[in-house]
């Protein structure tokens, strides 16, 4: 299926008539203004810090860690490169295992005792970076804790070691999982509970302001609410599916008071989906209603945000106020999760025009944030729109539909796009991120993460050209 190219839409009226076509409610503004006019310049006050703008860098999974966990020099090179972004919330840098088994590939991070004085220099490379062009005062740093549950790789690339909590039918099947698959225990859940609050005590003292809980894309924390067939104290009621989410905040406070908690949610999910006639997507079959999409309305592909609300009113309770929004997972419906003209090797042609997707992203996050307006919304799936994000991100925030505008592999192809917004500069055609995907498939096949297409840095090493060599033998 071929679908209009971003770049190809050069002007405000192509642009509009294209979101007309489509029929998807996607508002911009008439022109890209700078700071310190720019709804993207304006600061936002937390009950004890001030954040100096409305540009976010998510959280991305690294894969050029050390065996042992540490960063390694790419990883600072990338975290350096997100600092001087001109960016001032910084949610979570990138996705850091609490185990080592949790891992989701054998170089991702991994925080423990040993590693604490790495991921603190690692954090102070980030802020040194940013200081050199801006103030310190108002950059906002988290750390996201993670634990991989079904998509643990702590060891080998392409070997699944799971950790799951219910025998998913789609999931298991999907990837050759069998119906009598161990399955955690409640004790080893509050084992991982434990080793969370201990993360968070090391995420402090490194220099962290806050954690993030993570609960999307598939993972462990998003799993739990979708336990709805699990017996005993973490699964069945929403009352257990979110137990593990309060007895993490509730060991933080009580071991790291000072430290704050934020919660990645996905917002909503889809069925599985997998290649069909001709390579599109298709979504899986279930008989009746599709019982485990965190907010599906139970057809597969549908939407019912009362489940994400009555989560939200829990964030609220608890006293957790920082929330980013995003939805799906990478791993069986990545054009919900991640708008893309272009799938990574192992994926499926868009279903839909990826501005779908976005669309989709943006009037969610909006719906959510209207109505818990005392929460720090962060908004995701903004990569997409490419040339024309500055004018939607500004609609987004002066109609105040979100608080932050979060930016993740767009920022990996042009880490400069913050600040060039900010000034008012215009935006190089041949640094803006269009979506190959080449910095998810590089991982899939063993390789660092990067921005191969596009950043010059990558281009030049050696994995380039496996990349290449990959990417043929899979469209063979």
């Amino acid at each position: 299926m071929t679908y209009t190219r971003i770049a190809q839409l050069r002007t405000a009226e192509q642009f509009a008539g294209h979101i007309h076509t489509l029929g998807i409610p996607l508002e911009f503004e008439p022109e890209t203004q700078c700071a310190p006019e720019s709804p993207l310049a304006q600061p936002l006050d937390l009950p004890t810090f001030r954040i100096g703008n409305r540009f976010c860098v998510q959280p991305m999974e690294g894969w050029d860690g050390e065996p042992d966990g540490k960063p390694g020099p790419l990883t600072h090179r990338r975290w350096q490169r997100f600092g001087s972004s001109g960016a001032k919330l910084i949610w979570g840098g990138e996705a850091t295992a609490v185990l080592p088994e949790g891992r989701a590939n054998p170089h991702q991070l991994v925080i423990n005792a040993a590693n604490l004085s790495a991921l603190a220099a690692l954090r102070q490379d980030l802020v040194e970076a940013h200081a050199k062009r801006w103030s310190r005062d108002d950059l906002y740093t988290g750390l996201q804790l993670t634990h991989s549950g079904r998509f643990c790789r702590p060891h080998d690339q392409q070997r699944l070691e799971p950790h799951i909590l219910y025998p998913h039918p789609l999931l298991n099947r999907k990837f050759h999982l069998p119906d009598d698959y161990p399955l955690l225990s409640d004790d080893q859940i509050e084992t991982i509970i434990d080793a969370y609050v201990q993360a968070a005590v090391l995420a402090y003292q490194a220099g962290f302001h806050f954690v993030d809980v993570k609960h999307c894309h598939g993972y462990l924390g998003h799993e739990f609410l979708t336990a709805v067939d699990r017996p005993g104290r973490f699964g069945g009621s929403f009352e257990n599916r979110t137990r593990f989410l309060r007895q993490v905040v509730d060991g933080i406070r009580a071991a790291a008071p000072g430290l704050e908690i934020g919660v990645r949610l996905s917002a909503f999910d889809f069925i599985p989906f997998q290649p069909g006639p001709g390579g599109s997507g298709v979504p899986d079959s279930w008989p009746g209603a599709y019982p485990y999409a965190f907010g599906g309305d139970g057809s597969g592909t549908g939407i019912d945000l009362a489940g994400p609300d009555r989560f939200l009113d829990l964030l609220e309770t608890l006293g957790v106020r920082l929330v980013n929004l995003t939805a799906g997972s990478p791993y069986y419906c990545p054009h919900v999760q991640r708008p893309a003209l272009f799938p990574p090797s192992d994926g499926y042609q868009s279903p839909e025009d990826p501005l779908v997707g976005v669309a989709r992203l943006v009037e969610v996050t909006a719906r959510l944030k209207r109505r818990h307006p005392g929460l720090v919304i962060v908004g995701s799936g903004y990569s997409y729109l490419q040339e024309w994000l500055p004018r939607v991100a500004q609609h987004t925030l002066r109609s105040g539909q979100a608080d932050f505008i979060g930016l993740g592999r767009a920022l990996l192809a042009y880490p400069q796009l913050p600040a060039d917004v900010l000034a008012g500069r215009p935006l190089p055609r041949k640094h803006i991120c269009r979506t190959f995907s080449d910095c998810t498939t590089a991982p899939r096949q063993g390789l660092v993460s990067g921005c191969y297409p596009l950043d010059e840095f990558y281009t030049r090493r050696p994995e380039a050209g496996l990349l290449k060599q990959a990417k043929s033998e899979a469209r063979r």
